[in-house]
């Protein structure tokens, strides 16, 4: 028995050949080019000489070269390192290192930072550039052009036999306790979680457009609306960075009837002053994930815009659909809905003793066909993180009479910022690299239209009394993606601590 994930894109080419797949601004590119162009670069992968197994990451925003990349890694079966394109030079650096990446695919308006950390990284061997003209195969000196390659190399025939386990994308999260972590999710973890997405979410057809606002590097747009949407045969319109106005214009043209966003999204377009400037009719459906979405905003956005904002709740670890309200169910406001086919849900408690009475809140824990197979090369983690075959998640939740489950607090301290995990302690370790910092904590803040803003506590080293909010800010900016560094600082004397020094962020929230 084999698996490619490729079989996505394959088997629509095949009943769609002249459907539109992707669409950016004025190209357009159907299904049958989309697919050719996608074997050519596998087929220049194998011309630079990787092997199936070796890892490639794309540090691409949402153009079509991303499905490109993404499909032709499939087909030349080197799993897929999606990386965040807001990465510093430092964190590109460490994601290359640790997934054992032996290329790089980087976009044109990235690619300093991407070429500073691919120098450092000597097992990373190939560097490829992709421009918005794709007529331009020009490249950086020592590095590939992605034009040229895929325009010289010679396809790939066929879908290569890989198993339903084999790996075929490493999503990089974090945690409390320090650096990003690999999860490596495999052909069947991402193929069957498309499938649901199609078939049971939110009923895909060959006629669909949705709009590809949510980051394609992040596993919510890329399994919602890429991978779901090309196994029906529908459209994508790629939107590169979110903003109100283009979106509605991009749904009046393109009659776009799919939106996915993360709640910052429809905040912004519930509040857009001239949202009644354009036609919305063509909406039937949206998703919400990510982050808690606000029960008023919801509920205005269903009633202006006249739709059923199905709200739902995944990890990476989870591929990641996990839980959703459904369309063939009552909706509950405020819930995460119930467990998806074929993943089962328990709550339990500190002892890891399951809780049966509803009501009562503990740590969701997850086990179905959607939970990767481990962090990469992290055994320690992965065997904390996977307990009896039960993927614990971090987060607490209760469940009503009815099944459905209620997010009411996360035990791990991460933060959602605009729909993107900030892990405080990742923060912290930058932050404690500052001369004046003594002590720190980073934990969220309540923010109207991020959900939450990051904030540092810190205590500062004797002599260093003249150091600002500003000079930690601006230290931290210089190191940390755009979404994580903080945007608030609080000087305090010394941090609240328990008896064992340990500092209470409890505390502090209070």
């Amino acid at each position: 028995m084999s698996l490619n994930l490729a079989t996505l894109l394959t088997e629509s080419t095949k009943r769609h050949p002249t459907n539109r797949a992707v669409i950016l601004g004025e190209t357009v590119i159907d299904y049958a080019t989309l697919d050719a162009f996608s074997r050519r670069f596998g087929g220049a992968l194998k011309g630079l000489g990787l092997k199936p197994g070796q890892h490639i990451a794309l540090m691409l925003p949402n153009v079509p070269q991303f499905t490109i990349a993404y499909f032709g890694g499939h087909y030349a079966a080197t799993p897929i390192v999606p990386l965040n394109v807001l990465l510093t030079a430092d964190e590109i650096a460490y994601h290359l290192e640790d997934s054992d990446a032996v290329a790089l695919v980087v976009w044109e308006g990235f690619a300093a930072q991407a070429q500073a950390a691919f120098e450092r990284v000597p097992t990373c061997k190939h560097l490829i550039v992709a421009k918005a003209d794709r007529s331009d195969v020009s490249a950086p000196e020592g590095a590939h052009s992605f034009t040229r390659l895929v325009a010289t190399s010679e396809p790939v025939s066929e879908v290569p036999a890989t198993m339903p386990d084999d790996t075929a994308v490493v999503l990089y999260t974090s945690g409390t306790t320090g650096r990003p972590k690999g999860a490596e999710l495999t052909h069947f973890n991402l193929f069957f979680n498309a499938h649901f997405a199609r078939t049971m979410l939110l009923l895909y057809t060959p006629s669909d457009v949705a709009l590809a606002t949510l980051p394609l590097f992040h596993s919510f747009g890329q399994t919602v609306i890429q991978n779901g949407v090309l196994a029906a045969g529908g459209s994508i319109v790629l939107l590169p960075r979110f903003d109100a106005e283009a979106a509605f214009h991009i749904i009046q043209k393109h009659r776009v009837s799919i939106f996915a966003g993360v709640p910052t999204m429809y905040f912004a377009m519930l509040h857009y002053p001239k949202a009644g400037d354009f036609d919305t009719s063509s909406l039937r459906a949206a998703v919400s994930g990510g982050a808690a979405m606000p029960v008023e905003v919801m509920s205005a956005f269903d009633a202006k815009y006249k739709v059923n904002i199905l709200e739902g709740y995944g990890l990476s670890e989870t591929s990641p659909i996990a839980s959703f309200n459904v369309l063939d169910k009552p909706k509950k406001a405020g819930s995460i809905g119930l467990p998806i086919w074929g993943v089962d849900f328990k709550l339990v408690d500190d002892q890891n003793k399951t809780i049966v009475d509803p009501m009562v809140p503990g740590e969701i824990a997850i086990r179905g066909h959607n939970v990767m197979k481990g962090y990469y090369k992290k055994p320690e983690a992965t065997a904390e993180a996977i307990k009896d075959g039960w993927f614990h998640s971090g987060d607490i939740a209760h469940r009503d009479e009815e099944g459905y489950y209620f997010i009411v607090d996360r035990k791990k301290d991460m933060i959602i910022r605009g729909g993107f995990n900030v892990y405080p302690r990742e923060i912290e370790e930058i932050l404690y690299g500052h001369p004046a910092v003594a002590e720190c904590a980073v934990l969220g803040i309540k923010h109207e239209s991020h959900g939450e803003e990051v904030k540092a506590v810190i205590a500062k080293k004797a002599g260093f009394e003249g150091v600002t909010a500003e000079d930690i800010i601006a230290y931290a900016k210089e190191k940390l993606a755009a979404y994580k560094y903080p945007r608030v600082v609080e000087f305090m004397d010394s941090l609240p601590k328990g008896p064992t020094g340990k500092i209470l962020k409890r505390e502090l929230k209070k």
